[in-house]
């Protein structure tokens, strides 16, 4: 493992780099405590990964499509947000299982992030492969009922998670650089009174607000894609504190470890808005230690 060391306002922390994988995309982290291992996908790779950091083993396997996301099951496997359709998978089988596609199967969005409620459903969003247009929308799959949706006029879907008491959803539009919180019913799996919970303009921060999680104290965490920063946010939305990360292209953040206490970074290789990646080991997967704040164990999806 490579160690930098970077500052942040409250502790010190220890960044490593995981092995020596590259990804061209890769997103969605998921902590598995009962594996204790992390799953993530390579979007554009068409890749699943799964690490386990007490045998420091790495396995993956070819998915039929891209993968924007994925979660854990409770009756074991995955769940994915593939390009048009959400998808049970099995690793140690292989079978993969669709679920049917969505409505905007035939244009040229595809699913991008996605999480569990604490009720084990799964939100997933889409984006707008040229980035420009709000043709995306957000989408909850009942393990009863189907999929619904939940929002529309989204241009990049990115970073759903949800405060420790399931009350508040947060999600980002990436390249409108805000981060939005929800009222969320958790009885009825619905969201309203959509507010900007935080502005990175506003702020100051660098890059464009990517994948999220929410950590035990409720606060959110977030990676600044294209710049290179992962910010932690109060529930109140101010900014807490940052860690600068050795690349520029940072995609999300999951915690893990034995005391959910080690955030993963998943980063990207591939190109964004014409801009290539400058560091050789952009597409990486980081770990950072040292935060003094530990992570939620993420639900599972009930289906």
């Amino acid at each position: 493992k490579c160690h930098l060391e970077a500052r942040a306002s409250m502790a010190k922390t220890r960044i490593s780099q995981v092995g020596d994988i590259r990804n061209i995309l890769g997103e969605g982290p998921v902590w598995d405590v009962q594996e204790q291992a992390l799953y993530w996908t390579d979007v554009e790779g068409r890749l699943l990964w799964r690490h386990r950091p007490g045998d420091d083993s790495f396995e993956s396997w070819r998915t039929p499509g891209r993968v924007g996301s994925l979660a854990l099951r409770e009756v074991g496997g995955l769940v994915l947000a593939t390009e048009h359709e959400f998808a049970y998978f099995d690793p140690d089988s292989g079978n993969y299982d669709p679920l049917g596609q969505i409505p905007e199967a035939g244009t040229r969005t595809r699913f991008n992030d996605g999480k569990v409620d604490r009720q084990g459903r799964f939100l997933a969003g889409t984006i707008d492969e040229a980035m420009r247009d709000p043709s995306g929308a957000l989408y909850l799959l009942d393990p009863v009922t189907g999929t619904t949706t939940l929002d529309k006029d989204i241009i990049c879907s990115n970073g759903p998670c949800f405060s420790p008491d399931g009350r508040t959803l947060y999600f980002t539009d990436t390249l409108k650089y805000v981060i939005y919180a929800y009222d969320y019913d958790s009885n009825s799996g619905q969201a309203s009174n959509r507010r900007v919970f935080a502005d990175m303009r506003k702020l100051g921060l660098p890059g464009a607000p990517d994948g999220c999680t929410v950590d035990a104290q409720g606060y959110l965490w977030n990676a600044l894609c294209t710049g290179g920063t992962i910010a932690r946010y109060a529930p109140d939305g101010t900014l807490d504190r940052t860690v600068e990360m050795p690349v520029s292209y940072v995609s999300s953040v999951m915690f893990g470890g034995e005391q959910l206490d080690v955030l993963y970074v998943t980063s990207i290789s591939a190109p964004l808005l014409g801009r290539p990646a400058q560091e050789l080991n952009a597409g990486a997967l980081f770990s950072v230690e040292g935060l003094g704040v530990r992570g939620l164990a993420e639900p599972r999806f009930g289906g």
